[in-house]
């Protein structure tokens, strides 16, 4: 296990399009990243309270940015790059594609998911900007998987439980995705709720430990890193 308080180095449709919007140009794993980003601010201002529909569907717009826990993610999958190499992979929540670009680069077989269209079509983009070519990219909901049962090795997910109601879906999601010997590993900046999804995993035969801590700058100006923990997820012993 890896607990170390050292920081790393700073490193429903909208309509969005991906020739608009800003790019992120930034290096990572060992090179360097180009990635064609919406704008955040203008897709939430987009959003209407008026629409019953807009928080129950679960699209708001956080696929928009990328947040330091997609960077502590990557330094984590790179660091696995032997682990991944061949392997059927999983980015659960992909937004902007870049840990399932990173997972490709480094050997995998990914399939990139996101319950949004639109965040899927910038994905494709940064795919083409950042000459990692394979990735499947695949419109889906973690409550209705289209994945056959038991066929990802390795799955990940970064900063993707941020309503207490997540929890039994993405348990259930992950148990039935993962192989027998699969293994999950889920990035997140220490919300409280977090604790919902492990005390969730028991119930559908799945156990968490904390495998990692480190303290990740964002790509935004900040005063302070974010604390990003990894948790490593496996079926539970019998």
């Amino acid at each position: 296990m890896t607990d170390s308080g050292e920081s790393m180095p700073r490193p429903k449709s909208s309509g969005a399009n991906p020739s608009d919007g800003s790019e992120l140009r930034f290096s990572a794993c060992g090179r360097a990243w180009r990635l064609r980003r919406a704008d955040l601010e203008a897709l939430w201002a987009a959003m209407s309270e008026d629409d019953p529909g807009w928080r129950q569907d679960e699209r708001l717009p956080y696929w928009a940015e990328l947040w330091p826990s997609s960077l502590a993610l990557a330094a984590w999958l790179a660091d696995r790059r032997e682990d991944i190499r061949g392997r059927s992979c999983l980015d659960v929540g992909c937004g902007l594609g870049f840990t399932a670009l990173v997972g490709q680069w480094l050997g995998g077989r990914v399939t990139g998911m996101d319950c949004d269209a639109d965040a899927l079509a910038y994905a494709r983009v940064n795919a083409q900007l950042n000459a990692v070519p394979g990735v499947t990219w695949t419109l889906m909901d973690w409550r209705r998987p289209t994945l056959e049962e038991g066929s990802i090795q390795r799955a990940w997910a970064a900063d993707i439980v941020y309503e207490k109601r997540f929890a039994a879906p993405v348990a259930a999601f992950l148990a039935h995705v993962l192989s027998p010997d699969g293994t999950a590993w889920i990035a997140e900046p220490g919300r409280t709720v977090f604790r919902s999804l492990l005390d969730e995993m028991p119930a559908h035969g799945l156990s968490g430990a904390r495998v990692s801590f480190a303290p990740t700058w964002p790509l935004t100006a900040q005063t302070v890193p974010v604390p990003v923990s990894i948790w490593e997820i496996r079926r539970a012993e019998a």
